[in-house]
C-alpha cells in the first residue's frame, strides 16, 4: 500500500510514518517547513495553502490512500480548507482519504460524545476542525474521519512538554481539575489510523483513550512516568479563569474500538513506569 501522509514531520506524522515503513507500506510524508527524520521515508515539501500544489502531488504520486495529521490551530486556510484541498485532490486520484480531526468540535454541553453527535464548537479552532469535517464529507462521501482528543508520546507532545516545563520550574502555571479530556497515546492513535487506512472504513470514527481524566491528573500521571515531582504541579481551575473553549469533553470511542485489533489504552493504564 502506497501511503501518502500530509504533516510527516508532526509528532503524530512521525510515528505514522515509523509505523507504516515498519509494516511494509511504500511511505511518502509532506513537510511544510522541516523535512522529518524516519528513516524509509520519501519526503515533499507541500504548503496546504497552495491548492495548485495539493492538486499537482496528490496526483503525481496516486496514493493509495491519504492520511491528513496536520493542524494549524485557528488558521481558518490550513485547518479548514486545506483538508477540503486534500479531500478533493484524493477523490479525484480514486485515493482512500483519512482526517483526524479533534475533540474541540464539541462545546462540552453533553460531555460524553459518540460518533453521531453533531458538531457545536466554541471556539475558532473547533470551528475551523469542525468546517473541514463538513467540507469533507461533501467532497469525499467515503473519507474516514477520526476524532481524537490529547495526544501523549514522549517530550515531542506538547502536553508531556508543559508537565515537564511546570515540574522544573521553567514555566509558571496551573494544571485544570476541571478540563476534562480522554488523552491517547501516540503509538495507539497512529496504529489505529493505518488499520483505518487499510480497510474500507469511512464516516466518523473516535480514537481517544479509555479514561477520562482531568489536566491535572494527566500532569500527575505523566510526571510519575517520567520522575518527576508531582508535588510541584499546582492545580486551579478553568471555570475560574476566562479562558475560552469547552471543560469536560469525553469522546466515546466504544463503537470504533470493537472494528479494531488496536487497544486504545487509557491514561492511567499506559502512564505508569512500565507502561
Amino acid at each position: 500500500m502506497r501511503v501518502l501522509i500530509i504533516g510527516g514531520s508532526g509528532f503524530l506524522g512521525a510515528e505514522l510514518a515509523r509505523q507504516a515503513v515498519a509494516a511494509g507500506h511504500e511511505t511518502l510524508s509532506t513537510f511544510a517547513t522541516r523535512q522529518g527524520s524516519a528513516p524509509g521515508v520519501t519526503w515533499h515539501a507541500l504548503d496546504l495553502r497552495d491548492h495548485e500544489r495539493v492538486e499537482s502531488l496528490v496526483g503525481d504520486v496516486s496514493p493509495h490512500v491519504v492520511i491528513n495529521t496536520s493542524s494549524a490551530h485557528a488558521d481558518w486556510v490550513v485547518t479548514a480548507e486545506g483538508p477540503a484541498r486534500l479531500a478533493i485532490a484524493a477523490a479525484r486520484s480514486g485515493s482512500r482519504f483519512v482526517h483526524i480531526s479533534s475533540d474541540a468540535i464539541f462545546s462540552g454541553a453533553q460531555v460524553t460524545y459518540e460518533e453521531s453527535r453533531f458538531p457545536d464548537p466554541v471556539t475558532p479552532y473547533g470551528a475551523a476542525k469542525a468546517a473541514a469535517e463538513t467540507a469533507i464529507r461533501l467532497v469525499h462521501p467515503d473519507a474516514a474521519i477520526a476524532r481524537t482528543s490529547l495526544i501523549i508520546g514522549d517530550r515531542r507532545s506538547e502536553h508531556v512538554r508543559l508537565v515537564h516545563d511546570l515540574a522544573t520550574g521553567v514555566r509558571d502555571g496551573v494544571l485544570f481539575t476541571d478540563d476534562i479530556r480522554c488523552p491517547v497515546h501516540v503509538a495507539d492513535l497512529a496504529a489505529a489510523l493505518l488499520e483505518l487506512a487499510s480497510g474500507n472504513a469511512h464516516g466518523v470514527h473516535h480514537l481517544a483513550g479509555a479514561d477520562a481524566v482531568s489536566r491535572y491528573e494527566l500532569g500527575v500521571l505523566v510526571a510519575g512516568r517520567d520522575g518527576l515531582d508531582a508535588s510541584r504541579l499546582r492545580a486551579g481551575r478553568r471555570a475560574d479563569t476566562a479562558l475560552p473553549g469547552p471543560l469536560d469533553v469525553r469522546l466515546d470511542s466504544r463503537a470504533t474500538q470493537r472494528g479494531l485489533r488496536t487497544t486504545l489504552r487509557g491514561a492511567r493504564q499506559f502512564l505508569t513506569a512500565q507502561g
